[in-house]
């Protein structure tokens, strides 16, 4: 495990993980959501997305997490591994709700200077939304993904007891 990707819904917990297993190797940590996400919110030009994801992945070894689809052929062509978190749709909307109230309230800053508010947590795309669009979608199409990449190594951990497990293991 050298070039390793951490993919999961929304709130699932996968920049945490992918930040563990980073400092666990010694690896760099790379952040799809820092390079989608300018500021205001606005989305980065998807060249420049893919330019970043692609200067990244260009390393010898890496931790990214992240799903977006618009440079999936660059990472997961890149990566020799897949941790897929792929927990139940109660835990997961719990974990978000309480993410997106804990930043709310803190008024936590993410990336370029952008913070989540509570107008913006019901706005069509904020997390809340994005979870019950695709929770139970990419758990259904996720394995024929996978599929296409015969070279990963695919780590499906579908509790956070089974991560704990396996990132001591680690």
């Amino acid at each position: 495990m050298q070039r390793i990707i951490v993919i999961g819904t929304t709130g699932s917990g996968k920049t945490t993980l992918a930040r563990n297993i980073a400092g666990r190797l010694r690896l760099p940590h790379g952040e799809q959501d820092a390079w989608n996400h300018g500021p205001g919110w606005q989305p980065a030009p998807e060249a420049d997305f893919r330019a970043a994801v692609d200067a990244f992945t260009s390393g010898p070894a890496w931790v990214m997490d992240g799903n977006y689809r618009k440079a999936r052929d660059i990472g997961w062509a890149r990566a020799d591994t897949l941790v897929w978190l792929d927990y139940p749709g109660q835990l997961v909307f719990w974990r978000l709700l309480t993410r997106t109230a804990r930043r709310v309230v803190g008024r936590q800053e993410l990336w370029n200077g952008n913070r989540e508010t509570l107008r913006g947590a019901f706005e069509a795309d904020a997390p809340l939304r994005w979870f019950f669009r695709t929770h139970w979608h990419r758990r259904r199409e996720t394995p024929e993904l996978t599929t296409g990449f015969p070279h990963l190594t695919v780590i499906r951990l579908r509790s956070a007891c089974e991560t704990r497990r396996w990132l001591q293991n680690l």
